[in-house]
């Protein structure tokens, strides 16, 4: 035992060297001074590849439109009081580096163009189509990996001019909730983006998960995933004291039986259906959104049958999927398909530090569930099973444990989501009023978080402004028609609401 437990301290020690000798090395060689990038963000850096690119990708629609002056005015005195986006990665061996660009020039992020011109009541649809194609064109590696991109003369569906923008922000900068919070800094009289507190020695969130929870459920985990091997055991045995963590705490030993079971669950889930929705994705993307819905008839819905707005929006989007794929001619009776849904990590009010602290769970949709009423409630009995699982704080890890191994270990861990999914789903509350961004009022805000590995589906739908919209982003090889997808949802929100009014009324409501 003293002879393992020195020679993981040793490895441990060398681990922190190496990192000592990077900063040195970025710092002399360049002339350049950074902070380390966290291991979490590394995987996401790293996790790149030509069929999916790690970028947030975001729409808004604004009336009047704005200009490309006020856009870069706006810019300059919000966003980039935020020190990520005024800086560029460095990579080495050991990981990443954030560094001040010294030839930062805003004209290369915030870009004015034109779109072709487009048919009558066909302008959405060539936005779209500028939407698909950026979210497959890489950031620039040697600048600060983020652009936007401004049309100053768009003419929405309802015939009124605006303007549109189409925001790519790579993942390693931030996950999709601390966007939010820089989004809340940008807007028309919005807070203004507090100071980064200097860090803390010894680390965060995912420092403690690597002291605290990875070395028990680490040879659970990594056995059963077998993506890298014996070299990813050896790495990750180096991660933590196995003389720290569990020792006298019944408590944390009852978290830790809860945390070996849903690591378990994760691990050895079985791949997910075989639809046309799943395979070897291509090169290029097509984007699909529908107009909102009022979420006033979404509350009421879920009011009447005594579920979440969340189970009515996912239950509409099961069912819309499910269409799809019938009018394909595919039999999906008793199908359903696994999307993995974002969970938040963190306090909100630490949002504003940027990185990524955020786990995944898996969500099974019914789509093979012909009856509204029942797939709302086998939604909502599913919904329930996740309430209090770790499996978020589990995936958050396994991102920690990818950002420390070489490339070809890490894609063979990540991998493995793809096999178990086949979408990516984001479910967000916005603002309930219309916000103002440079004069013009935000009228419409789509975002999509990326793909990894071959999932080839992204699923977002965004309540704002009294409104609910759903969009989907997907690989024109496995699904050329996303479109079709998207008309099926308000179709069945309407099938919903109707069966809903049609059900014998109690005093609690109806009665399913």
């Amino acid at each position: 035992m003293v002879t393992r437990v020195s020679a993981q301290a040793a490895g441990k020690k060398v681990a922190e060297n190496v990192q000592k000798n990077v900063r040195r090395a970025v710092s002399g060689t360049l002339g350049l001074s950074g902070e380390r990038m966290s291991k979490v963000d590394t995987a996401w850096l790293r996790m790149d590849t030509p069929s999916n690119l790690m970028m947030i990708v975001g729409v808004w629609q604004l009336t009047p439109g704005v200009s490309h002056a006020a856009v870069c005015e706006r810019i300059e005195n919000s966003l980039l009081k935020y020190a990520r986006f005024r800086q560029r990665v460095i990579e080495d061996t050991a990981g990443a580096t954030w560094v001040d660009d010294r030839y930062f020039d805003l004209k290369n992020h915030v870009i004015a163009e034109k779109l072709p011109k487009a048919a009558k009541g066909q302008a959405q649809e060539v936005l779209q189509d500028r939407v698909a194609e950026l979210a497959m064109q890489p950031l620039d590696r040697k600048r600060a990996l983020w652009q936007i991109h401004l049309i100053e003369d768009y003419t929405g569906p309802d015939g009124v001019k605006g303007s549109a923008l189409i925001v790519r922000i790579h993942h390693c900068i931030a996950d999709g909730i601390a966007l939010i919070s820089v989004t809340m800094s940008i807007v028309d009289g919005g807070t203004a983006p507090p100071e980064r507190q200097k860090k803390e020695p010894g680390g965060g969130a995912e420092d403690w998960i690597a002291d605290t929870l990875l070395k028990p459920f680490t040879d659970l985990t990594v056995k059963a995933l077998g993506a890298a091997g014996d070299g990813a055991v050896r790495s990750l045995n180096l991660l933590s004291d196995p003389q720290k963590g569990m020792a006298g705490s019944l408590d944390m030993a009852k978290v830790m039986l809860q945390v070996l079971k849903d690591g378990a669950a994760l691990a050895l889930m079985p791949d997910d259906s075989k639809t046309r929705l799943k395979g070897k994705p291509g090169s290029t993307k097509k984007v699909a959104w529908c107009q909102p819905i009022p979420l006033d008839e979404v509350k009421a819905v879920g009011r009447a049958l005594n579920c979440s707005i969340n189970d009515v929006l996912l239950s509409c989007v099961a069912g819309a999927i499910g269409e799809y794929l019938k009018s394909h001619g595919d039999d999906v009776k008793g199908q359903e398909i696994r999307a993995m849904v974002p969970v938040n990590l963190r306090p909100m009010e630490q949002a504003y530090k940027l990185g990524n602290r955020f786990g995944l769970v898996p969500l099974v949709l019914p789509i093979g569930v012909d009856n509204p009423i029942e797939r709302v409630y086998e939604v909502r009995r599913r919904m329930a099973a996740l309430k209090g699982s770790y499996q978020p704080l589990l995936a958050f890890s396994l991102l920690a444990i990818a950002g420390l191994l070489i490339k070809p270990a890490q894609d063979a861990m990540l991998n493995l989501f793809s096999k178990k999914t086949t979408a990516v789903m984001t479910n967000v509350p916005g603002p309930r009023e219309k916000l103002k961004f440079c004069g013009a009022t935000l009228e419409q805000s789509m975002f999509w978080v990326p793909q990894s590995g071959d999932v080839g589906l992204g699923v977002s739908i965004l309540s704002y402004g009294g409104g609910v919209q759903f969009g989907v982003i997907t690989d024109s090889t496995l699904c050329p028609e996303p479109q079709r997808i998207v008309d099926e949802f308000v179709p069945e929100f309407a099938k919903l609401s109707i069966v809903t009014l049609m059900l014998p009324w109690g005093d609690e409501g109806p009665t399913p």
